[in-house]
């Protein structure tokens, strides 16, 4: 039962089958918020309260419009493999593909009226001193760039270090490591999880690029 005085954020997730998208689902679901998955397969994740699944291509801004419909925010991790309506299915978009989806994200919130966007990507190539990456420099620099001439309410978020195949379970008791030599990936993706769910509540960072650092790291 959600208490009266939680507010509840309407969550619209791109990428929820990723580690990472796991963990966000996960904390997002403890924190008693709406979680809508944005999915292919809608019969990809079990039933949980709180937690739905629809369809629609990320990659096209019409689609994108209907998928977030009435959402508070939306979360898209750029960098998870097998985005729905994505040109290589199964795998990670690749930088032109990316573009392409931000642009639709950015066209299809505007149209819907919804304005909080968390991007998660490979970001890290734009610090300085920039980070080696599988996203160039230019690339990036092009997803920044349509971020910053949108009216939206944007944040850029560096995607961390995973272990691929962790599922929401893992991070039901986030303590305790389910399987030996796990506990390192499960605090950091929960430490960001935690991160970007304090970032859509507090709103520190609009229209900035952020790194939420796991819990027990340190730089």
């Amino acid at each position: 039962m959600k208490n009266a005085e939680t507010p509840v954020i309407k969550l619209v997730l791109y990428g929820a089958m990723s580690s990472l998208g796991s963990a966000l689902m996960a904390e997002s679901l403890r924190r008693q918020h709406e979680v809508i998955a944005i999915l292919d397969d809608l019969t990809a994740l079990a039933p949980r309260p709180g937690l739905r699944t629809k369809g629609g291509s990320l990659f096209e801004a019409d689609e994108v419009q209907r998928s977030v419909a009435g959402c508070s925010a939306v979360i898209c991790l750029l960098d998870a493999s097998g985005l729905p309506g994505s040109p290589i299915p199964g795998r990670v978009a690749d930088p032109l593909a990316q573009v392409q989806a931000t642009d639709a994200l950015v066209e299809g919130l505007q149209a819907a009226g919804i304005r909080r966007l968390v991007l998660v990507g490979n970001f890290a190539v734009l610090d300085n001193p920039p980070a080696h990456t599988s996203l160039p420099h230019h690339t990036a620099e092009e997803i920044l760039d349509t971020l910053r001439s949108s009216p939206l309410d944007w944040t850029l978020v560096n995607a961390p270090r995973a272990a691929a195949g962790l599922g929401i379970e893992h991070f039901n008791q986030v303590g305790d490591s389910l399987e030996p030599g796990l506990a390192e990936s499960l605090r950091r993706l929960h430490g960001v999880a935690v991160g970007i769910n304090d970032e859509l509540h507090l709103n520190l960072h609009l229209r900035e690029h952020v790194e939420f650092v796991g819990i027990h790291e340190s730089g």
